[in-house]
């Protein structure tokens, strides 16, 4: 799972273009909206984009986003658990 949290921190980076943070720098714990990373609803629908292009899972109940984009941590193992590709 090291490994899926990597990539997520990688892709939410490259697709958010949120070039002024590392990956080092995004803890997998960390809020990703909020006080944490600061994303917003924008970036959350960039996130269910990204979910559904490479892992395969498609979200269309908001709530359901709400729990699963919490942090990368909540997204790894969201996506562990769902994944079709």
């Amino acid at each position: 799972m090291d490994n899926l949290k990597l990539e997520l921190k990688t892709k939410i980076i490259e697709t958010l273009n949120l070039e002024d943070l590392s990956v080092e720098e995004i803890a997998d714990n960390d809020p990703l909206f909020g006080d944490g990373l600061g994303l917003d609803s924008i970036d959350a629908l960039e996130l269910i984009v990204l979910m559904d292009k490479d892992y395969g899972i498609k979200l269309t109940d908001p709530k359901e986003g709400k729990s699963i984009f919490q942090s990368i941590q909540t997204m790894a193992t969201y996506i562990e658990q769902n994944r079709t590709k």
